[in-house]
Formats: structure tokens, C-alpha cells, sequence
């Protein structure tokens, strides 16, 4: 039901593109979605497990800090046993960056302006040419280079992109070209702008973020405010919702503020009414259950739930399986925005549960059947 008119369309910027891992960056990529444990990274075990939770969430890419050695010497253990491509966080000590590249790390998130030297700096460059690593270019406002606060006076956005510059003509003058980089700020004025100016005046992908950005609640407002404008605007080829709870948690928004600007599709899209003294049934529990209930599904799906008439079946037009509050005890379900049938309103959640897992059932059947059409006619080919 998903078919895109043209106000819907966003025009993503040309980027060049570039590989984390098996997860390709920029370029026509699907812009992938990133977190980072908060577990002590030296405990491998626990770490794994916080990243198969995200994995479970719907995540692209996951970011370990690497502080120390006993990080980096965990980090092998750690992308051996888990299915998505691991980004090593590093700040100051060049042989961290070194030691993660040989543990295999996909990518080294740092500053080139904050590893030292310039013989360090190759030193690094080196490991990730040798070991198939990307980097990503890391400013962030809180902690810009001494000589920048000084020429500004303070962070702005034109102080994040000089820095990005400089770093990124570090790598470049090594010859090295496969990285990203973010510009990130706590302020989303800044954070937005420093994005819009850097997607100006480069063709690198860019990792977007709005740096801590809060708690669960208002991290998720203040990033959606920041990530969907730059989004809206095409800028973004990689992102990272940074909120002060469970990694999984940042998974679930980033997918969702994709999903509703229509850039990637992931499990089913509730579009539910706030209620009100309408409603046929209790939507807000209705909806928070089908949440839960709904979770362990990954194809594209959209439904609607809307307590009464009002909104409903305009809602049902433009869904997959759509929902609307009746009278009498009994509610009607729509289909492919037609009415289908009625439902009683005690046998309401299994009844909708059956219903998106026969949908799906079908959609993946048909996909099946298009894949084996397609291998079998030699005109494919």
C-alpha cells in the first residue's frame, strides 16, 4: 500500500560510497542504523549480549569503546560471535586504533588530530589499509581542537566542518579515502547546520547524530527534530540516535524516524489515533500490546488502528490492514483499504495478531514466487 507521491519524495544527496564491514555507506545505500553498547567492553560476553539485543531491534552497525587494552584484546572474541560489523571507538592511543584493526574491527572511529604525530597517524592509516577497515572522522562540538576555539571563540557549526576538513585531508594526504564523518553537537541549531554546510562543500558520507541527546523520552524528540530535517533534506547516509538508555531502545527510533519519512522499511508501521470519547475500544492498550506482540516481525507492513469512524477508513485507504471501532461490541477490518469483515471485541488483538502474520505469510510467499520465476526464466539472466 506504501506507494509514494511526489510530495513524499526526498532527494538524498551524491555521496561516495564506502564499506563498514559487509554494510555499504553512501552512494544509493539504504542509510543503515547505528548504536553503541554501554557494557565494559573487556567483558566480551556481556557486550555480545547487548548486541544481539540491537541485532534483534533491527541494527546495521554497532560502536565498542576500545579505551584500553583489555578492550581491544576482547574485541576479537566479540566480532567472531556476533552477525553485524563492529565500529572500534578510540580517542588518543594510536595502538588501540592498531590493536582493534588486527581483532577485526570493520571500522576505527577517531580523531587523526588527536592521535599524535604524524608517524602515528600512518601507523594507523596503515592497519586499516592492511586489515580492511574503514574510519570514521569523529568531531564532535565538546571537544573541537584548542587552535579552532581560539579562531572562533567558541564551537560553532564552522568550526565542526574546518575540523572535518582537516582531519579528512590527513587521511586523504595518506591516501587513504574509504571513511566517514560525523559533526556532532548536543545543540541541534548547530549540529543541523555544521551537516548542511559539510554536505555542501564535500561528497563524503556522512554518519549524522545529535550528541547526547538525552534521556529516552526527550532524547528521542530533540534527535527526531535534528535527524529528520537533515533526513528531509537528503543529508545522511548513516545515523546514530544517542540516547541515555538501552542501545536497543536507540535501534527502535532510528528505524522509526526512518520509516516515517519513507526511507527504509523494517516490521509493521502502527498509524493510531490519540482517542478520545469516540473510541469503540481502548486504543492506547490496543496499540501498546500489537506493539509488543507485533515485534518479532521484519517485513514491511503497514496498519492502522483508529478508535472510531471519523478518520478510519480514511486512515484503512492507505494501509495494509486497517482497524476502525464499531458499535455493538464489534469493530470492522479492512483490507487493502476495502471493508472485509467484522471482528467481536473481546477476540480483538489475536484476531489482528492472525491477520498481519497471514499477510506477511503471503507477502513473503509471493516474493519467494517472484525469485523462483526470476532464477528459472534465462531472459534474467
Amino acid at each position: 500500500m506504501s506507494s509514494y507521491r511526489p510530495y513524499q519524495h526526498i532527494e538524498r544527496r551524491k555521496s561516495r560510497q564506502i564499506h563498514v564491514g559487509k554494510v555499504a555507506v553512501g552512494g544509493d545505500a539504504p542509510i543503515s542504523v547505528q548504536t553503541m553498547t554501554n557494557t565494559l567492553t573487556s567483558d566480551a560476553q556481556a557486550t555480545i549480549d547487548q548486541i544481539r539485543l540491537a541485532e534483534l531491534a533491527g541494527v546495521d552497525i554497532v560502536r565498542v569503546s576500545c579505551p584500553d587494552e583489555a578492550s581491544t584484546a576482547a574485541l576479537a572474541e566479540i566480532v567472531h560471535e556476533v552477525n553485524v560489523p563492529i565500529v572500534a571507538d578510540i580517542h588518543f592511543h594510536y595502538k588501540r586504533a592498531i590493536e582493534a584493526a588486527k581483532a577485526g574491527a570493520a571500522c576505527l572511529r577517531i580523531n587523526p588530530g588527536n592521535i599524535g604525530s604524524a608517524e602515528r597517524v600512518r601507523e594507523v592509516v596503515n592497519a586499516a589499509k592492511d586489515y580492511g577497515c574503514s574510519i570514521r572522522i569523529g568531531v564532535n562540538a565538546g571537544s573541537l581542537e584548542k587552535h579552532l576555539l581560539e579562531k572562533y571563540g567558541e564551537p560553532n557549526p564552522e568550526a565542526l566542518v574546518e575540523s572535518a576538513l582537516e582531519h579528512a585531508k590527513i587521511l586523504e594526504d595518506h591516501d587513504f579515502h574509504e571513511f566517514k564523518i560525523s559533526v556532532k553537537a548536543s545543540d541541534v541549531f548547530m549540529a543541523v547546520a555544521a551537516y548542511q554546510q559539510l554536505a555542501d562543500c564535500c561528497d563524503h558520507p556522512l554518519h549524522i547524530g545529535i550528541t547526547e541527546a538525552g534521556s529516552k523520552r526527550a532524547g528521542t524528540v530533540k534527535s527526531s527534530i535534528g535527524l529528520g530535517n537533515l533526513l528531509w533534506a537528503g543529508v545522511g547516509d548513516t545515523m546514530r540516535v544517542s540516547l541515555s538508555a538501552a542501545p536497543e531502545e536507540e535501534v527502535l527510533v532510528g528505524w522509526d524516524i526512518l520509516k516515517s519519512l519513507g526511507l527504509r522499511h523494517r516490521g509493521v508501521k502502527i498509524i493510531s489515533c490519540p482517542s478520545c470519547a469516540r473510541q469503540g475500544f481502548n486504543v492506547v492498550e490496543t496499540v501498546q500490546t500489537l506493539e509488543d506482540r507485533l515485534q518479532h516481525i521484519k517485513t514491511p507492513l503497514t496498519l492502522s488502528i483508529i478508535g472510531c469512524v471519523v478518520n478510519g477508513p480514511g486512515e484503512a485507504l492507505m494501509t495494509d490492514i486497517g482497524v476502525t471501532g464499531g458499535g455493538n461490541g464489534r469493530h470492522m477490518v479492512y483490507a487493502a483499504g476495502r471493508q472485509d469483515h467484522t471482528m467481536p471485541a473481546g477476540d480483538m488483538i489475536e484476531h489482528i495478531v492472525e491477520l498481519v502474520e497471514k499477510k506477511v505469510s503471503d507477502i513473503e510467499a509471493s516474493k519467494e514466487e517472484g525469485t523462483t520465476a526470476k532464477q528459472m526464466d534465462p531472459a534474467a539472466h
